[in-house]
């Protein structure tokens, strides 16, 4: 049967690791394995949690050797692990870590004085062979329910791709300087399990132990390893160390993953760090299976043998299917992609993000491109409610219309800037209402903001509070009709509503207060009461100044819209925002 050695390493004294500055050997690296993998407890299955990337990776091999299958989540979450117990009911959780709360039978790695001393020279060196159709991994991504869905990893499936990517990539062993590389994403992430294990172990290379977060750990890391060096990181890592002007130790590449990166962003990485930038783009089903230098352009270039083949599947359009080289089976992507060759081609997002308004079509990854592209953006993204449950059109034709969400943090920003340069990189359709401005977004450790977490941020910062809209004047305001006011008699005896006259009323005279300017300087040109307002309910205002000088506004009590409408300029009168005209 096709076997496939645990380490491509070509020398016993070759280093594999550096282990907070000291260099391990694979000697030394084989014989850790060998120790962990002969105190391993009984049980086929192992949720490896061990933070330190060198016990990651010796537990990893462990449990190859010892026929056992590795278990890799997307997430740690409690209901993660309650349905892991379920897939392999002879699972346990090895940490490495003094408290550990993960659900399952527990097993800590058994630590050992870390010495660089080499092995005994005379004892025989021996590579384990790994048969190619071993389950080295269960890779899991989430369902259509919710539930995890679990995807199996041959080791000969991970050793072709990770030589591909090597290949790919140009790291090679030099006269026995093999490249060390230093990750920002934890090891149990797909992206970080294969470009900062993986690719040290098949493509002969070292690994840092080390998962630097903060700018200065990561500068600090950087410099602890020699030369040559790859920074494996992502978007929101490489921003966030770009953002100082303190020197970088130089790299020979830097790779990034998980998010789409702007080209912007790449140019100054490559010029600050010296290396060039290369995106790896894959999923968790096909593995990695193109590249791009992002500072060169938005072309995708595939692995050789790689193929995409388009098919008609769905109502939605067409889905690209990736086929060839290490990819066993035809994959279908979740990623809208357009073929510009057979070698070539353009990302335009993830299907699912593919948006919709006004008969316009876009997609969440490039309105969060066009976002972070804005000079005093440090983070940013868009976000589309679910459509409620209740919406319908109701008897006077009125639809519910789901608005676009998108938080940013840009300190040094006002809103009618970000707005401003907004509307010069995205049509209106898809202006965000609100733009709400937070301190951070609650990105996970490789940097991708989960969904539900996301809908949790925008439901806590939009409840409440009107649809701001999006432009270049914006304002929020509230007020009550109180169930005193003398023209509320006779609307209606025994159930009080507020006159839709009273609404706009109120409205108008607001916003005139609020921009310091005369309600008749404005005409109603439409108005529509959505659902009504009783007497004493709070009721918030949000209104917006078109470049036209016309004002949107909406009136909400709560979550519901009662009312919406339009000001446009009386003939004659001067937009606000052109000043007088000669």
């Amino acid at each position: 049967m096709p076997t496939q050695p645990l380490v491509f390493h070509t020398s016993p004294r070759q280093v594999i690791a550096w282990c907070d500055g000291s260099p391990v050997t694979v000697r030394a690296f084989l014989a850790e394995v060998a120790r962990v993998a002969a105190a391993l407890p009984p049980g086929g299955h192992v949720f490896n949690v061990c933070r330190d990337r060198y016990r990651f990776a010796v537990s990893l091999c462990a449990a190859l050797v010892t026929g056992r299958i590795s278990l890799l989540p997307s997430t740690h979450t409690p209901e993660m692990v309650r349905q892991l117990a379920s897939f392999a009911p002879d699972a346990f959780c090895l940490h490495d870590t003094a408290e550990c709360t993960i659900d399952l039978p527990r097993f800590r790695y058994p630590d050992a004085p870390l010495t660089t001393a080499e092995p005994d020279e005379d004892a025989p060196f021996e590579i384990p062979q790994i048969d190619a159709a071993r389950v080295m991994a269960y890779v899991f991504t989430s369902g259509s329910t919710g539930a995890p869905v679990p995807h199996r990893k041959t080791w000969g499936f991970l050793v072709a791709n990770i030589q591909a990517a090597a290949a790919r990539l140009g790291l090679a062993d030099d006269n026995g300087h093999a490249h060390t590389l230093i990750g920002t994403v934890p090891p149990q992430h797909m992206y970080g399990f294969e470009s900062t294990v993986l690719l040290a172990l098949i493509g002969g290379l070292a690994f840092s132990n080390r998962q630097p977060f903060y700018p200065e750990d990561i500068r600090n890391e950087l410099a602890a390893v020699p030369q040559p060096r790859v920074l494996v990181t992502s978007p929101i890592h490489l921003r966030a160390l770009l953002a100082s002007d303190a020197a970088l130790p130089e790299a020979s590449l830097v790779l990034s993953a998980t998010a789409p990166l702007a080209e912007k962003l790449a140019t100054v990485a490559e010029s600050r760090l010296y290396a060039p930038l290369v995106e790896i783009y894959g999923s968790t089903e096909t593995g990695q299976i193109a590249t791009r230098r992002t500072a060169k352009g938005a072309t995708w270039t595939l692995f050789d043998d790689i193929r995409l083949e388009a098919r008609q599947d769905t109502d939605d359009g067409p889905t690209m299917w990736a086929s060839g080289g290490h990819v066993e089976v035809p994959v279908p992507m979740g990623d809208a992609l357009e073929l510009l060759d057979a070698h070539r081609f353009l990302l335009h997002g993830r299907k699912a993000d593919l948006i919709n308004i006004a008969g316009k079509r876009t997609s969440l990854a490039y309105l969060n491109h066009q976002l972070n592209a804005i000079e005093g953006v440090a983070d940013g993204v868009f976000f589309m409610p679910a459509e409620p449950a209740h919406a319908h059109t109701g008897r006077e034709g009125i639809e519910h219309v789901t608005r676009l969400v998108a938080l940013v943090v840009a300190p040094t920003l006002d809103a009618a800037h970000l707005q401003r340069a907004l509307r010069e990189r995205i049509d209106a359709a898809f202006m965000p209402r609100p733009l709400v401005f937070v301190d951070s977004l609650p990105r996970n450790e490789t940097g991708k903001l989960p969904h539900d977490v996301l809908a949790a941020l925008v439901a806590t910062h939009t409840r409440g509070a009107l649809h701001h809209a999006a432009a270049p004047t914006q304002a929020a305001l509230s007020f009550t009709i109180p169930a005193d006011h003398p023209a509320l008699p006779g609307h209606f005896p025994g159930h009080p509503i507020v006159p839709g006259v009273m609404l706009l009323d109120h409205a108008i005279d607001a916003i005139g207060s609020a921009l310091d300017r005369p309600a008749d300087g404005w005409r109603l040109s439409a108005a529509k009461f959505l659902s009504p307002a009783v007497p004493g309910e709070a009721l918030d205002l949000a209104f917006d100044a078109q470049a036209s000088g016309s004002i949107r506004f909406t009136v909400r009590a709560g979550e519901r819209d009662v009312a919406s409408g339009t000001l446009a300029l009386t003939p004659g009168a001067t937009n606000p925002q052109e000043g007088p005209q000669p």
